[in-house]
């Protein structure tokens, strides 16, 4: 008789990261180079706060790693999609393109700008937006007028979409860039959880008009808490910084602010935890590949499942790694998380759709079948940069 799928489970994880005596997380930082000394520097000379040296070459690195122009650091991930929605456009009471599969920063970046989410279908190949079958439904209720692509079902113009890359795996960007580009609504990349990812060579965060990213300490590399804005456009990039740091005009002793703005500045002690992390991004991306690819072996023969696996042409940054339960056994679910959490292996299921929260419960929104399904069958299993270190060889 064959042993309960959680059983083969976890032995499938254990035989990857080991023995589970102790706790392991879903995703922890590594500090493992020049962090304390950076962040000591910023002790001894005082530069703690919103402004040292640490902030401009974060950025400057940061905008090369992502082969972009400019790279304007924030507080979080959050505060860098509600600038980046706003310097895209996004006006209050217009439309936002959201896929329901998401973390509920995207929904709520959306909100801040008092602009409505519009939900949008996942592709099965990529976890992420479905540009296909976006096309289809846009054919459906939209058209385009001389300001914009404008719902006819709500009368409200569609000011911008926000394909996010789920656990670090592309969107087929160069199809939903033609698509987007037919019905004129401009792209904002939640990068999130993306950074290092790369589709067709090019760094994910570099297809949009402006991209966001996360340095959460659960990402792949952490500022503590922080995140950044990206752009190829002078403009957008002056722009950026200027609406996150309060909008202050430059003078040597005077207050002056020219609009109202934010103070969504990242300090430069963080700044410096993120520059001493940067450095070691590739030696990261290595390890959580070599992870993922331990991963995919194991559970390779196991009945039922499938290991998530990077999209076509994408190289992903394996940011969480991810099981997909068959349809026939997706009830079994709760029951794999609540064993493989009592066995001291931490495993999560995807976020909850957009639409099943209260406050997005009536917003405008497709078919999400494809993203009801995923939501269903998703679980995530430890992917610590470290979990990879034993097979980075």
């Amino acid at each position: 008789m064959s042993p309960p799928l959680y059983e083969t489970i976890i032995q499938a994880i254990q035989k990857v990261i080991g023995p589970t005596e102790q706790f392991t997380p879903l995703h922890e930082p590594h500090f493992g180079g020049n962090e304390w000394a950076y962040v000591k520097e910023c002790i001894d000379t005082g530069w703690v706060s919103s402004v040292g040296p640490f902030v401009d070459k974060f950025e400057a690195e940061l905008a090369k790693v992502c082969c972009v122009n400019h790279a304007i650091c924030v507080v979080n991930g959050t505060a860098a999609l509600h600038v980046a929605l706003l310097l895209a456009g996004v006006r209050s009471q217009e439309e936002v393109l959201i896929p329901a599969l998401t973390f509920i920063a995207t929904a709520n970046a959306v909100s801040y700008l008092h602009a409505t989410p519009h939900l949008i279908d996942s592709s099965k190949e990529t976890l992420g937006v479905d540009p296909i079958k976006l096309d289809e439904y846009l054919d459906k209720i939209a058209e385009l007028r001389a300001d914009g692509c404008y719902n006819t079902q709500t009368g409200k113009r569609i000011a911008a979409i926000v394909p996010m890359h789920v656990f670090g795996h592309s969107v087929d960007m160069v199809t939903l860039n033609k698509v987007m580009e037919k019905w004129q609504i401009p792209v904002v990349e939640d990068a999130a959880e993306s950074l290092g990812s790369t589709l067709n060579g090019k760094p994910l965060g570099s297809f949009g008009k402006l991209a966001a990213l996360s340095f959460n300490g659960n990402k792949i590399m952490t500022t503590g808490g922080g995140g950044a804005i990206l752009t190829n456009d002078p403009k957008l990039g002056k722009l950026a910084k200027h609406l996150t740091t309060t909008a202050k005009v430059p003078h040597p002793w005077a207050f002056e602010h020219d609009q109202v703005a934010f103070n969504y500045r990242m300090p430069n002690i963080n700044a410096a935890l993120g520059y001493a992390q940067l450095e070691q991004l590739p030696g990261f991306l290595k390890k959580k590949r070599a992870l993922a690819k331990a991963y995919a072996k194991v559970f390779e023969h196991v009945d039922n499942l499938n290991f998530v696996r990077e999209p076509e042409k994408c190289i992903s940054n394996y940011w969480l790694n991810a099981l997909l339960l068959d349809e026939t056994i997706a009830e079994q679910r709760d029951q794999l998380l609540e064993q493989t959490n009592a066995q001291n292996i931490m495993t999560r299921p995807v976020w909850n759709l957009m639409n099943s929260l209260p406050m997005f419960k009536d917003t405008p929104q497709m078919d999400l079948s494809v993203a009801l399904s995923l939501e269903k069958r998703l679980i995530n299993i430890p992917s610590s940069v470290m979990l990879g270190a034993a097979y980075d060889t």
